[in-house]
């Protein structure tokens, strides 16, 4: 762990990546690759969570199965593992799995960043839709296991990090899947066509929990399409937002799409979200919301809005 040290930097595809402890908290971490802020994480209590929309997330998380029962859950984009921290700490022994393109920053994490003890945690390395396109069922054409690019990692940087990994067959019957696959600052339009999600629901159970973390401002054009996107595949979509949807002044914010093929909890109950409650959409009020808002496919998807567009202010 980073005992002594108050900054811990690596380079990735010539991008910096900095994890950094807090000067106010000892405990808390906050990693930033090429200058974006991508998780923070607490070490002495995992379930306190810094972003609202992290927090927007834990709750539904909560809300998924009874409180301390096992959830499978799967980690689109792994960051320094904030939320299968908060699985690990709020429902031991549960099931998790990550894709993560960075082996480097991912090994590094878990070098600086220790898992508590009895969580079970595996990774598979890999571009996020290569991983989903791949054979549910494992066999000759499945990808091989990733085990020696972990040991190559590790070796490279004499980690001592457990790195667990699996193979894309492993990743079926997920429960609750949350998508948060940022390259720094932007989330690519092969990630968030109709097609990409469709895969993802392949691999979720019957009743699993979808959730999607993007960023978006008035007139959320981007956010409407995702939203039109995920209901072409699920039967039930809910928006949660700490923005006001309708502000046509309102800032760039992050923006969270749940999906299910049964009912979403807390859209029947969004004071299950906790206070300060945020706005939440489904039902007839969604649909006015996503208006004609287009569905995105891998033939007309676009990579999400850029965060320093000067119409965000």
């Amino acid at each position: 762990m980073l005992k002594n040290r108050r900054n811990l930097s690596s380079t990735l595809d010539d991008r910096p990546a900095t994890l950094t402890r807090s000067r106010l908290r000892s405990d808390r971490f906050e990693l930033r690759v090429d200058g974006i802020a991508q998780s923070v994480v607490s070490m002495a209590d995992p379930t306190r969570l810094v972003y609202p929309y992290t927090r927007h997330i834990a709750r539904a998380l909560d809300a998924a199965a009874p409180a301390g029962a096992s959830l499978f859950t799967v980690h689109l984009g792994a960051g320094a593992l904030t939320m299968a921290r908060y699985v690990a700490a709020t429902r031991t022994g549960s099931p998790q799995l990550a894709v993560e393109f960075e082996p480097e920053l991912y090994a590094s994490m878990l070098e600086a960043l220790p898992l508590p003890a009895g969580s079970d945690v595996r990774v598979i390395f890999g571009d996020a839709r290569a991983v989903a396109d791949a054979p549910l069922v494992a066999g000759p054409a499945a990808p091989a296991s990733t085990a020696a690019v972990a040991a190559d990692v590790a070796e490279d940087r004499g980690s001592r990090a457990d790195v667990r990994t699996a193979v894309p067959a492993e990743w079926a019957e997920a429960q609750f899947t949350i998508v948060d696959l940022w390259d720094a600052a932007v989330i690519h339009r092969r990630v968030a066509s109709q097609e990409f999600f469709a895969r993802v629901a392949e691999r979720s159970a019957a009743a699993g929990v979808v959730v999607v973390n993007l960023l978006d401002g008035h007139p959320f054009e981007y956010a409407r399409r995702q939203a039109a996107t995920l209901g072409s595949v699920w039967s039930h979509v809910a928006v949660v937002l700490d923005a006001d949807p309708f502000d046509a002044d309102g800032p760039l914010g992050n923006v969270l799409i749940f999906a299910s093929n049964e009912p979403l909890a807390i859209a029947a109950d969004p004071s299950l979200l906790g206070l300060p409650l945020p706005h939440v959409l489904s039902g007839a009020q969604l649909d006015s919301w996503i208006g004609a808002a287009r569905i995105m496919t891998d033939g007309d998807s676009t990579d999400s809005p850029d965060p320093n567009d000067p119409r965000w202010g």
